[in-house]
């Protein structure tokens, strides 16, 4: 594994989420997952228990926040062999989208602006979206000169080769 790699495709992910998430944002007004606004929640909570202000407007660095951290968590697409990154890529976003669906209430984030069935759906969906965009993105990138993948064709067997008897 590559740290790098892992980290870019990580990347990929975050990106491909969050421009799901904010071209939805403004499409969809009443129905799109504001999983910004539960990070907007959670930064000020987190400020204000250290005595400090949350800065105004506060969704720019709320986004930067979820880049990072969406980064580092795709970046597990990775770990493994690379025949798997699709389904560990499905998987990760999965657990984080039924996380980011079940959580928010229990962490003391509040609810979802809307609780439609559609809007959990979506959210858990756009979360697959982010993790299968790092793992394909992890996939597609080139490995380093002389590196060993799983992806080598096994040699063939049983065939009988030209000139040598059996």
């Amino acid at each position: 594994m590559s740290l790098l790699r892992s980290l870019s495709s990580g990347l990929v992910g975050a990106v491909a989420l969050t421009a799901i998430h904010e071209t939805a944002r403004r499409a969809l007004p009443g129905e799109a997952p504001r999983m910004d606004v539960i990070g907007m929640r959670a930064i000020a909570r987190s400020l204000r228990a250290l005595d400090q202000e949350p800065p105004v407007p506060l969704h720019e660095l709320t986004l930067a926040g979820d880049l990072a951290a969406n980064t580092l968590y795709y970046s597990l697409v990775g770990v493994g062999a690379r025949r798997n990154a699709l389904l560990r890529g499905a998987l990760l976003g999965a657990a984080a989208g039924v996380g980011a669906v079940l959580l928010p209430e229990p962490l003391g984030l509040g609810d979802q602006p809307s609780q439609s069935g559609s809007t959990k759906a979506m959210t858990v969906a756009w979360y697959v979206a982010g993790g299968l965009a790092a793992a394909a993105a992890f996939n597609l990138m080139g490995d380093a000169p002389g590196a060993r993948h799983s992806f080598r064709k096994p040699p063939e067997r049983g065939r009988r080769r030209e000139g040598v008897a059996r």
